[in-house]
């Protein structure tokens, strides 16, 4: 698995930046990375919900979006995402599992929301994931697989 702490780069879809911002903890964003570049088409699509930390900075491509990209059905905060993410040899941090499956594809490593939430247990910013996993879940029609659901709690030592 890949280390987070050997890249000097990351890129953020919307999705993660609005659920963490709903459960109140988009600063674990900043802990992590200290600071995240987004493209044009996510500050769109979150700004009329979240407003921006001076640590989330706006970048736009410097290249077209390839036709790979393109070519798919996801929208276009996520293609500029996993686009930009390529062009600047970053992580792309994205939830959506078509999205996700193409960065892989393009040899981006990626992390999402849960993955998030269990890095900041790991390094002691957060004690507990659980509640903030239920709390999307309950309250924001945040989508958890069950067994991933209970694979990360069991991980985190918070399912026996």
């Amino acid at each position: 698995m890949w280390k987070y702490s050997t890249y000097k780069q990351f890129v953020s879809n919307a999705s993660p930046i609005i659920a963490l911002a709903q459960i109140n903890k988009l600063d674990l964003l900043e802990k992590l990375f200290s600071w995240v570049l987004v493209p044009p088409a996510v500050v769109r699509e979150i700004s009329p919900t979240v407003v921006l930390p001076n640590w989330i900075t706006e970048r736009a491509l410097m290249h077209p979006i390839s036709s790979r990209i393109l070519n798919t059905s996801l929208g276009p905060g996520e293609s500029e995402a996993i686009s930009l993410a390529f062009e600047i040899g970053s992580i792309v941090i994205i939830d959506e599992r078509p999205a996700r499956w193409l960065a892989e594809s393009l040899g981006i490593d990626v992390i999402g929301t849960l993955g998030i939430l269990f890095k900041c247990k790991q390094e002691g910013f957060i004690s507990e994931i659980k509640s903030y996993i239920d709390e999307l879940m309950n309250n924001y029609d945040f989508r958890v697989a069950n067994d991933l659901y209970e694979r990360i709690l069991k991980e985190t030592g918070e399912l026996p």
